[in-house]
């Protein structure tokens, strides 16, 4: 898995108007937990948008007064109208325990039922999948060359060594709509 490394420093002050106070001087207040003590600290920006505005997953390095912690990102708060990043939440990897992500999926290959007219749909795009931080992949390919029209690939249906997927096995992962070309072709 892709790792992206992040200069962080710690934070003293807490509560809406340091945390105002930060986001004028474009930080963003973070919080680090799980495995031991909180760590609150405070990120530019500009550092952090390649793991925000990403479709890839990251483990991240981040750097909290010359201390190194690994961690995956949790939860983003935004704006509800500008969209300005106001917190993010993150879970610190501990060795030796398994770590649970969202990680992208790419499907492969062309589909049967797309040759004789039907539409690829791709339901979801990302999967929370459980596995140590070091056989975690940087994404979950599947791939739909047998699929026909009106055939559904479920996550239940995927098998990936090493990975534990979280998401429900009943959630649809792709599936090949029927087209009118697609129905006049069956006839």
């Amino acid at each position: 898995m892709k790792t992206l490394e992040i200069k962080a420093v710690k934070r003293d002050g807490f509560g809406k108007k340091a945390a105002k106070a930060y986001r004028r001087e474009g930080l963003v207040p973070c919080i680090l937990y799980g495995g031991g003590e909180e760590v609150a600290f405070t990120v530019d920006t500009k550092a952090v948008k390649p793991l925000i505005y990403s479709p890839n997953s990251y483990i991240v390095e981040i750097e909290i007064d010359g201390k190194v912690e690994k961690a995956v990102m949790r939860e983003v708060q935004f704006h509800p109208v500008r969209e300005q990043i106001l917190h993010i939440d993150f879970y610190r990897v501990q060795e030796g325990k398994p770590v649970a992500i969202a990680i992208p999926v790419r499907l492969t290959g062309n589909a049967e039922g797309v040759k004789v007219g039907g539409k690829l749909a791709l339901s979801a795009r990302k999967l929370v999948v459980k596995a140590m931080a070091d056989k975690l992949p940087d994404e979950i390919v599947v791939d739909v060359t047998p699929l026909k029209v009106g055939q559904t690939i479920f996550v239940g249906d995927l098998q990936f060594e090493d990975l534990t997927f979280v998401t429900p096995a009943t959630t649809a992962v792709c599936a090949v709509r029927v087209t009118r070309a697609s129905r006049a072709a069956a006839n």
